[in-house]
């Protein structure tokens, strides 16, 4: 699979930084919580910025602050931004939000096939307030993950699956055959949409103590607690000041499942060119 060269892959990471500062500037101004995640963590911790080979911005959000972050831009930058997510288009099959710089192409190699004009964007994991209880938020989050997942392989049957060892020549044939057979399953997307939003929105009337992405590939692993996030903190990140976790360092910790800090083997810094790219004007 053909890799970024050094300069197509910096002018998709300029047009990142582009969304970044008017995503800030927006929850600035609107006093709207937010905070970068995942390998955005550890780029701003090891290299102050980009992992040098990655093409993503990883942002979270409170739901009760997502709605407005979202009326927003589609207000002000609407002619400069479009919103994608299941709501706004049912074949969109995943559960973030993406904001997107509008007449650009940006469309990874797994959703090729899918009828959707997607663009450069700013990946963007709404938080639901879950229960403290960990029996009680394992159950939410097992309807909410098991609604979307259905969902996705009903959109995409043959997900592009990376590597071509023999665990994953297992695991694709698996995934392909429960795919396949989801696919013809009598469930619409709205009807999977339906089931997921109210599974993930079941304790949004409580008190925010604990939050989750629970449509993430383990989502046992993006769940905070009140205090594992706040008092938020600031990094550098390419020259902007970016608010992450108050527990940030544990947190990459046991989503890496080791020493986020140590660089991957040179055969493992890869990244991969998306299926179609166009810059559009910018």
């Amino acid at each position: 699979m053909t890799e970024y060269d050094d300069e197509t892959l910096h002018h998709v990471q300029q047009l990142e930084l582009m969304i970044l500062k008017d995503f800030i500037n927006v929850c600035s101004e609107h006093n709207l919580t937010y905070f970068a995640y995942a390998g955005t963590g550890i780029g701003a911790v090891r290299h102050k910025g980009f992992i040098p080979w990655d093409d993503d911005i990883d942002l979270c959000i409170p739901s009760k602050d997502y709605h407005t972050l979202i009326s927003v831009f589609e207000e002000k930058y609407s002619d400069r931004y479009e919103i994608m997510n299941a709501d706004k288009d049912p074949k969109y099959p995943l559960s973030t939000t993406r904001i997107m710089i509008k007449g650009t192409q940006f469309c990874e190699e797994a959703l090729k096939d899918l009828p959707l004009n997607l663009g450069i964007f700013l990946d963007i994991y709404p938080l639901e307030t879950v229960s403290e209880n960990d029996q009680e938020f394992r159950k939410q989050a097992r309807r909410a993950w098991f609604w979307s997942h259905l969902r996705m392989l009903k959109l995409v049957p043959r997900p592009f699956i990376l590597n071509n060892g023999w665990k994953s020549r297992i695991i694709k044939a698996v995934t392909y055959t429960a795919g396949t057979i989801i696919s013809l399953l009598p469930i619409s997307l709205k009807t999977c949409i339906s089931q997921e939003n109210k599974a993930k929105s079941l304790h949004s009337h409580e008190e925010p103590k604990r939050f989750a992405f629970m449509c993430d590939t383990n989502p046992y692993k993006s769940v905070w607690s009140y205090d594992e996030i706040f008092p938020l903190k600031q990094l550098d990140f390419e020259g902007m000041k970016v608010n992450f976790p108050a527990n940030l360092h544990e947190h990459l910790t046991q989503f890496y499942d080791g020493d986020y800090m140590q660089l991957p083997p040179v055969e493992q810094r890869k990244n991969h060119y998306p299926a179609r790219l166009d810059f559009g004007r910018w």
